[in-house]
């Protein structure tokens, strides 16, 4: 997002800021924006007054007679509080940001429009129950009466920022589909998985298929899958795993690099994903509790935000309506996604299925808009859109689709060698088409909704059966004792192939046959182990019938999470609390006995050692990754280090190691090979082995750390390289330090690392800063909501300088989450203020 910073004036930009920060008019300016909590305000349409209770942490708890009522006054109080975030994501998701920032923003408006949510948004509303579309109406309703007494710097600091680069900007009102295309740019958020399908076929390009396969090791039998072993599912044949994958020649290559290019961008806009995007949950039944009902935990794992992504709430309506719920919300989505109500409770981690498949599809030499399907050429189907761009003329482009998708690739190009490689016919000019289950008109919203009612098992399966794109991890618990695990999301089944690799779209070959059905999803009930859990790794053995997913975590989270319930008794919310810290980090358990095992007279190799030895050490604090240790600090510079001397010289930049597990299980098999070819460092005449490359990671670390914390290793500490500092998503992103100061806070030096429970993600490839965290803690006590606890990294409010736009930052860090209150009376015994909206 640096480059719609990069377009403001940066000398008038400046001159503002010093005005603004450091004037009496400056604190207007930003103090305009905030919310009034107290008092009345009317609002057309409502049915009776609706009171909108605040905490001291600034959560609203909202109390309606009807639903309609309910959800104007959760739309009202999201746009109170993040309504620039919401603007935002509406125009990412349609594909309007150059609207916003102008011609910087055109390519990612191209990419964007290409995939259509708009329109899907316009057929799902479309074909909504008549509950569903009322409730988003009653939303956009509330949104709606909150602009309309507030605009420009009434409604966000950001928009004075905005106007000096795009003068005549005012926000439209909210759409029904403006929700819908924001939850489907979440469902490109956390269902990606094409980057992996292009990185393997670039990488093939310049690689022998054996050692690209080295980079992408199978899942290890040996860690806990997320099915409990007692668990059954239906018979069937084990997957195939032969596949139809079309190998690169050099220009598809480079076609390929030109579309991971444009993913990347973005990515940037939803945020960086680190090493490893995920996230934990784990439902632990009354037997196993100290109140004899279950105890639910979630922290999903996501990039890094100001603020939050989530943003806190209580909905409570009278006997006519069916909601009485409290949880996390997206600010743009009416409901809870992640909460509990009178009865149940659930939690989500990313089911990363895999959704998405690149079709290389054979274009027409003789008519660009012709491509092959079964032997005929027949026409792309192909739509014109404007593109608005902010201080200059519209765009216009054409989109082209093929039975397949949109067609993403930017540039056609021969194939060269492409015949001789993989023994097909060779297309003279080609494209690469996306196929993503995502594609396709949604009931997320009905699912949201259906869940926030359901009062058992059975209701809330159906409702998860609903929730069919940006596929999840449920696990459930009910007041009656109950636990449970249910996958959801719409998963294909191909003729052939496991969607690793690109594949020819031209031959009907390697098509999609339908969707595993619900019903044959992966679901538990009362498993007699007393506990579930899921941390994006594997759910089920290759014994399962149909093909999920190859690109996951690979365990290590799950392995610290199941070892640590499996004898857990008596578990209570502290318990919980502690475990969700916990900051262990396998990955050294399994590479510094090697680093420890090297013989060596070099005395800063000894040093580094002994330090590694003293952190190893077995107690209950080894292998902790915590902000105050030294031994933690020279590990992950070890770490990162060794990836770098192994990798670096024969990968592209662009697939350097991130660090996260799939580059923890690829060095662990390599270790167990000293002479394998990884190890040897092509810029050198000799051939290195593993020992020599261990050794030199570890020189390397010592130095580096020596150079940036000093010459004591007794002062190094792991929070001095590892910080996390919260930046707004626009101009948070600007390269411009005064414009940066205003919208972002930290940095907070805070434990953990990637493939660790405590999941404060960094990348190696880029450096020790924290790029994806916990992005919420959640523990609900089934026994006594009124003891649930939570909290999120940021807080509450949207609006710089507000008492609520950081004050969850230390308690974050920290883990010392809130309460997350229920009852009434509790509730307005920490009340901060009461608003009440009248008709």
């Amino acid at each position: 997002m640096r480059t719609i910073g990069r377009t403001l004036y940066r000398l008038i930009t400046f001159a503002l800021i010093i005005g603004l920060v450091v004037g009496v008019f400056g604190m207007f300016l930003v103090r305009r924006s905030y919310p009034q909590i107290d008092g009345d305000v009317r609002i057309a349409g409502l049915d009776a007054p609706v009171e909108i209770i605040r905490d001291t942490n600034g959560i609203p708890h909202i109390y309606a007679q009807t639903t309609h009522d309910l959800f104007v006054g959760q739309g009202y109080v999201h746009a109170q509080d993040r309504f620039w975030q919401m603007d935002f994501w509406r125009h990412i998701g349609q594909g309007r940001l150059a609207e916003l920032f102008g011609k910087s923003q055109i390519d990612s408006d191209k990419f964007l429009r290409a995939l259509g949510f708009t329109q899907l948004s316009e057929q799902e509303f479309a074909a909504l129950d008549d509950e569903s579309r009322e409730i988003l109406e009653a939303y956009a309703e509330g949104v709606n009466a909150y602009l309309a007494d507030h605009s420009g710097t009434k409604l966000s600091f950001e928009y004075a920022t905005l106007v000096l680069q795009n003068r005549g900007y005012e926000p439209e009102p909210w759409e029904p589909i403006d929700t819908l295309s924001w939850a489907r740019m979440m469902a490109w958020d956390l269902g990606a998985n094409m980057g992996s399908e292009i990185a393997r076929a670039v990488l093939a390009g310049s690689l022998p298929r054996s050692r690209v396969n080295e980079l992408y090791p199978p899942f290890p039998t040996d860690r806990p899958y997320i099915l409990p072993q007692s668990s059954p599912f239906a018979d069937g044949d084990p997957i195939s795993s032969v596949s139809n994958a079309i190998l690169p020649a050099p220009d598809l290559a480079a076609l390929l690099t030109s579309t991971a290019a444009q993913v990347e961008n973005i990515n940037d806009l939803v945020g960086e994903p680190g090493a490893e995007i995920g996230s934990n949950n784990w439902v632990i039944a009354g037997s196993r509790t100290s109140t004899g009902l279950p105890i639910l935990a979630n922290d999903p794992h996501l990039s890094i935000q100001m603020p939050s992504i989530w943003y806190e709430v209580g909905l409570h309506c009278g006997d006519d309506c069916p909601f009485n719920v409290a949880g996390f919300s997206f600010a743009g989505v009416p409901g809870v996604i992640i909460g509990h109500n009178d009865d149940i409770a659930w939690g989500v981690t990313n089911l990363a299925a895999d959704t998405q498949d690149l079709y290389v599809e054979r274009i027409n030499p003789d008519n660009d808009d012709q491509y092959q399907a079964d032997g005929e050429w027949v026409d792309l189907d192909i739509r014109t859109e404007v593109i608005e761009v902010a201080g200059t003329n519209p765009v216009e482009i054409e989109v082209k689709s093929t039975r397949h998708g949109p067609i993403i690739s930017d540039t056609y190009g021969p194939l060269d060698d492409f015949g001789s490689e993989a023994g097909i016919e060779v297309p003279i000019n080609y494209a690469i088409a996306l196929k993503w289950t995502a594609l396709e008109p949604s009931r997320l919203v009905q699912a949201v909704l259906g869940i926030d009612k359901a009062a058992n098992w059975d209701a809330f399966r159906e409702a998860v059966s609903k929730w069919d794109i940006a596929g999840q991890n449920f696990v459930y618990a009910d007041v009656e004792g109950n636990i449970g695990y249910q996958s959801s999301g719409r998963v294909p089944i191909r003729s052939a192939g496991d969607g690793r690799w690109p594949v020819a779209g031209w031959d009907g070959a390697s098509e999609w046959t339908g969707l595993v059905p619900f019903e044959s999803m992966p679901s538990v009930l009362n498993p007699p182990e007393g506990f579930l859990h899921s941390a994006n790794q594997h759910i089920v053995d290759d014994s399962f019938p149909y093909f999920l997913a190859y690109d996951l975590a690979y365990g290590y989270r799950g392995d610290r999470i199941v070892d640590s319930l499996t004898n857990a008794r008596g578990v209570d919310i502290g318990f919980i609390a502690e475990l969700q810290r916990d900051s262990k980090n396998l990955n050294a358990e399994a590479v510094v006995p090697a680093l420890l095992a090297l013989e060596t007279d070099l005395p800063v190799v000894g040093d580094a050692q002994h330090m590694l030895s003293e952190w190893a050490n077995p107690r209950e604090d080894s292998y902790q990754q915590r902000a105050d240790s030294s031994g933690a600090a020279l590990y992950a510079s070890v770490w990162r280090n060794l990836l770098s001397l192994t990798f670096h010289d024969e990968l592209p930049e662009r697939f350097w190691p991130d660090g996260g597990s799939r580059w923890s299980e690829v060095v662990i098999d390599l270790l167990a090979e000293p002479g394998n070819r990884w190890w040897d460092l092509t810029s050198t005449s000799a051939v290195e082995n593993r020992d020599e490359i261990l050794e030199l990671a570890l020189r390397a670390a010592m130095a580096e750390l020596s150079d940036r914390l000093g010459d004591d290793p007794a002062d190094w500490q792991w929070g001095d390289l590892h910080e996390a500092t919260f930046r707004n998503a626009t101009f948070g992103e600007s390269g411009f330090a005064p414009l940066e100061w205003l919208f972002n806070r930290g940095p907070y030096a805070v434990d953990g690392g990637s493939a660790i429970v405590n999941a404060t993600s960094w990348s190696a490839d880029e450096g020790y800063e924290v790029v994806a965290v916990p992005s919420m803690r959640m523990i609900v006590d089934l026994s006594n909501f009124e003891r649930s606890r939570s909290v999120h990294p940021t807080g509450q409010s949207g609006h710089i300088y507000h008492d609520h736009y950081i004050d969850m930052a230390e308690a974050w860090v920290a883990n010392d989450l809130h309460p997350m209150h229920w009852d009434r009376a509790a509730i307005e015994a920490d009340s901060e203020g009461t608003l009440v909206l009248k008709p």
